[in-house]
């Protein structure tokens, strides 16, 4: 099994590409459509009319869909994404249309991702059959500084990406495809950064990025949780002097590593306060922690939770909860003040009946989130 293959007999990996207007997306898709690793993969874009596409048409099987030489099914967005990915499932099921094992989704240059996450992880059609595998982000070389400077969106999209592709560097003054590095470094320093020119990179770099089942393999590259110490160093803060003022001014990212295990209860607790009461700051958080002995891998975005996932082992000798975010006007001092909810104790025995000493308990704890 190789990076770009999914684990058999789960649920389909969803990739999505997203960047600001320019940034590179269709030319990037026209050599992917090409490439053999994805010749058993959906791509949704957002326009068949888009993408050139004739010389690799084999056949039409639906409105809006239609089959590549390659093997690639692509089709456009029809509607709302949920209806298009259930369709696709639906064709895939009913044998109307090859037997794809990855889906692409292209997101509109404006587009905030987080809508097309919450489709994957909460809708009731989508997330018993589909997983997100990561988020690719391109970024002009040329045009991006400005482009973070002036929109928020673009910033975002960049803080959510597992993968930062810097394009048209044979365009840009090398000092500034450094420069845009540095700063896309400070806003995302666990994501994989690549410079790409006309769109030429392997989907084996891109894709197969999630956490790689219930085996822990592959935990290290998920989370990446050493690439946030050279920021707490010192980095950010020159960094933030140079821009200030700029959209991404607020942004911090940060890791935290807890020596004691946390609770089962505490997990749920401290997961469901952070989403509902700080998720507006919180553009991701990923961890590995140490839950009453056991490793388990916790992900959100904003107010998504992902289900937490009970590995089978450990990735290493440590033994200590790793945490890594990125937030938003949310400074570390704040996330610290809500981890002692981790250790919260429901109380035995009182299953059932209402306990005002752990309600009082809970009450305390939630304040620390506010």
């Amino acid at each position: 099994m190789n990076a770009a293959t999914p684990s058999p007999g789960g649920r389909i990996p969803v990739s999505i590409i997203t960047g600001y207007l320019g940034s590179g997306k269709t030319t990037l898709l026209k050599r992917l459509l090409r490439d053999p690793a994805l010749a058993s993969a959906a791509v949704i874009i957002n326009e068949l009319g888009e993408i050139a596409l004739d010389h690799l048409l084999v056949a039409a099987p639906a409105a809006n869909m239609v089959t590549l030489a390659s093997g690639c099914i692509c089709c456009a967005v029809r509607g709302e994404l949920a209806d298009t990915l259930a369709d696709l499932a639906g064709k895939r099921e009913r044998g109307e249309i090859p037997p794809f094992d990855r889906v692409l989704i292209e997101t509109t240059g404006l587009a905030d991702p987080v809508p097309v996450l919450q489709t994957l992880i909460t809708d009731p059609e989508v997330g018993p059959r589909y997983r997100l595998d990561g988020v690719v982000t391109l970024i002009d070389g040329v045009h991006g500084a400005a482009q973070l400077d002036a929109h928020r969106e673009a910033v975002k999209q960049a803080a959510l990406a597992e993968r930062l592709l810097v394009t048209k560097c044979d365009l840009a003054r090398a000092e500034a495809v450094a420069a845009l590095e540095a700063r896309l470094g400070a806003i995302n320093p666990g994501a994989r950064r690549c410079r790409v020119t006309r769109g030429e990179i392997g989907a084996r770099e891109l894709f197969g990025v999630a956490l790689a089942g219930a085996g822990g393999v592959g935990l290290e590259n998920w989370l990446r949780h050493e690439s946030y110490a050279p920021i707490a160093a010192g980095g950010r803060d020159s960094l933030r002097r140079a821009h200030r003022g700029r959209h991404d001014d607020g942004v911090d990212a940060f890791a935290v590593h807890l020596d004691q295990p946390v609770t089962e209860a505490g997990l749920v607790t401290w997961l469901h306060l952070l989403a509902s009461l700080r998720g507006a700051n919180l553009l991701r958080m990923k961890g590995l922690l140490n839950v009453e002995g056991r490793p388990v891998a916790v992900h959100a975005v904003q107010t998504l939770i992902d289900e937490p996932v009970s590995l089978a082992r450990w990735p290493d000798g440590e033994r200590r909860s790793r945490l890594v975010f990125i937030t938003r006007d949310m400074k570390r001092g704040a996330i610290e003040r809500t981890l002692a909810a981790l250790r919260f104790e429901a109380s035995a025995g009182s299953r059932g009946a209402f306990d005002p000493q752990a309600y009082e308990r809970f009450a305390a704890l939630a304040r620390n989130f506010r």
